[in-house]
């Protein structure tokens, strides 16, 4: 009986409610749930119904959360030689990989269900496009084949406040195309700064990261570039006339802060690849918020 026994307390996964929410990565998820908040609020000149932003988050929230499952299913293999991320529950067999893809389904049909039926179907399409770039197109095949991979595979993850628009317009406007322009210039000055600093945790899994391939020096000089890029990508919604003066003064003040920070992390200075990457997360909430104050203060005041 002793061997039995030992057989099944080695392979026995009894994973818990945190273990579940973590693999939903509910960090990140909350960032994508206020750009996708602001991008509702954007939408209108009048404050949309709360049950319908409450029932376009939940599901929001449900379909990211299930591509963020069928990702640690995916780099279960990668998450194991990163000690970034070893600590995850499939590498610490607390979380099967069967488990992770019936929770990511379950999830996943519930969030789209909510979408179609009680939203709109374009939402619901656009979770699903979504879905699929970013859980497969990216993780399975873009991730591992070019060091490009934050460049091209970032137009998936700069969906949540075209889904937040369409949730309240049901339409896609050259409006809200400029949000995810915003998001998907502002992904690789952000992530490639984690990559200089997890440098070796991403050559040790082989993963073909920018400063991997072509050295620390090329992607600080990339991150420079992407960080002006972006700079001048924050500014189209007040020459486009979509946001006001207010959006203007508040954006260039967060712009300088994060060039700033793109040339500390240039010139080699302590610290600064996390510090760049932490104030990045800040910096996107902070900027869209400043949409919304300048929105809201358009309606009110002009």
């Amino acid at each position: 009986m002793k061997y039995p026994l030992l057989f099944m307390k080695k392979f026995k996964t009894q994973a818990t409610i945190q273990d579940y929410l973590a693999l939903c990565k509910l960090k990140v998820v909350a960032v994508m749930l206020i750009t996708s908040l602001v991008g509702m609020l954007l939408a209108s000149s009048e404050f949309p119904a709360l049950s319908t932003m409450f029932i376009a988050l939940l599901g929001i929230a449900l379909v990211t959360s299930s591509g963020a499952a069928i990702n640690h299913v995916m780099d279960q293999k990668i998450d194991s030689a990163m000690q970034r991320t070893k600590w995850r529950p499939l590498p610490q067999g607390k979380v099967s990989g069967h488990q992770a893809l019936l929770f990511a389904l379950i999830i996943g049909l519930i969030g789209l269900y909510l979408l179609a039926v009680f939203i709109n179907p374009l939402t619901a399409w656009l979770s699903l496009f979504s879905l699929i770039g970013y859980a497969f197109i990216y993780t399975v095949w873009l991730k591992r084949a070019t060091p490009q991979n934050i460049v091209v595979g970032g137009l998936a993850g700069a969906a949540p406040p075209l889904l937040g628009w369409t949730a309240i317009s049901a339409s896609v406007t050259a409006d809200s195309l400029l949000l995810v322009l915003i998001i998907f210039a502002w992904t690789p000055p952000h992530f490639w700064a984690l990559c200089l600093a997890r440098k070796k945790d991403y050559a040790k899994a082989a993963v073909p990261m920018l400063p991997i391939t072509h050295g620390e020096r090329y992607t600080k000089l990339h991150i420079i570039l992407y960080s002006v890029l972006l700079v001048l990508t924050t500014v189209l919604p007040f020459l486009t006339q979509m946001s006001g003066v207010v959006y203007l003064l508040l954006v260039t003040l967060l712009n300088i802060r994060f060039l700033h920070w793109s040339i500390k992390v240039y010139c080699d200075v302590k610290n600064s690849q996390m510090g760049m990457f932490r104030y990045s997360i800040s910096y996107l909430m902070l900027l869209f918020l400043a949409l919304l104050v300048d929105h809201y203060f358009s309606l009110y005041i002009g």
